[in-house]
């Protein structure tokens, strides 16, 4: 296993696949997401590129927060990353809070994205399109990250995700203290300064983040392009992870260095 040792002595976990010589795309996970969440796609994608999973602060592997973060604590770490493992600029492709630390990374230092991938998230502040209010039956508060229905036509894969997530370290203060950092994001002002190629990424049928927020990211952000994946939910790329993985593929053939 793979740790990164922080100056304030938390250890991130992260793990490489493909081949190092390939162009490097960094996967930033959601909030109390790991790294098997991604399990779906690092094949897919570690066919063409060099992958790094991050396991933030809080999630995964990674440890437990001591104290109150913000957003540029995940950039720090994020950073930090790239330099050990001796990536100057990467394809950086953020999910849901990992799509938060995404817009701030490439905000403050853009010579380090080649391309953005901004999927299931929003741009925060006062311009977040709020979700309409859904109920899911008590003691399964998990449908709300899948399209509705998908769980009663899929439940082989979907009793899959629980396993394996459920084989995972909790971190319920990891969460708490992602949660509270994400109260002061808001980037909806500074979007028009990014310059990178950046592809917006949502599910339509999203509960948990409402797909009119990926039409705000897009029409922000110069250049942008907007691909929705119809009847998809939250975990987008584990419902359809073929069709999202094919989109960012795409998206990044089309701007290799």
């Amino acid at each position: 296993m793979a740790f990164l040792n922080r100056p304030d002595g938390a250890e991130l976990y992260h793990e490489e696949h493909g081949d190092p010589d390939a162009e490097p795309i960094l996967l930033l996970e959601g909030m109390g997401g790991d790294i098997p969440g991604w399990r779906r796609n690092i094949p897919h994608l570690a066919a063409e590129l060099y992958v790094v999973a991050h396991d933030l602060r809080g999630n995964g592997n990674s440890s437990e927060p001591v104290g109150p973060m913000t957003m540029a604590t995940f950039v720090d770490d994020t950073l930090a990353l790239l330099d050990t493992l001796g990536v100057s600029r990467a394809h950086l492709y953020g999910q849901s809070f990992g799509g938060m630390v995404a817009q701030e990374l490439v905000l403050a230092n853009p010579e380090r994205v080649r391309t953005l991938v901004l999927a299931a998230t929003h741009c925060g502040g006062s311009h977040v399109v709020l979700p309409p209010v859904t109920t899911v039956p008590k003691g399964e508060p998990w449908r709300s990250l899948y399209a509705p229905g998908f769980p009663d036509t899929h439940p082989d894969h979907v009793a899959e995700d629980l396993s394996v997530g459920s084989q995972q370290p909790r971190h319920p203060r990891g969460r708490r203290r992602q949660w509270e950092a994400m109260q002061a994001f808001d980037a909806y002002d500074r979007l028009p300064s990014i310059e990178v190629p950046t592809l917006v990424l949502h599910g339509t049928e999203d509960r948990l983040v409402d797909p009119g927020n990926a039409s705000v990211l897009a029409s922000r952000i110069p250049g942008a392009e907007l691909v929705l994946l119809r009847g998809a939910g939250h975990l987008y790329h584990s419902e359809r992870a073929e069709e999202a993985d094919e989109a960012v593929l795409d998206f990044v053939r089309r701007h290799r260095r």
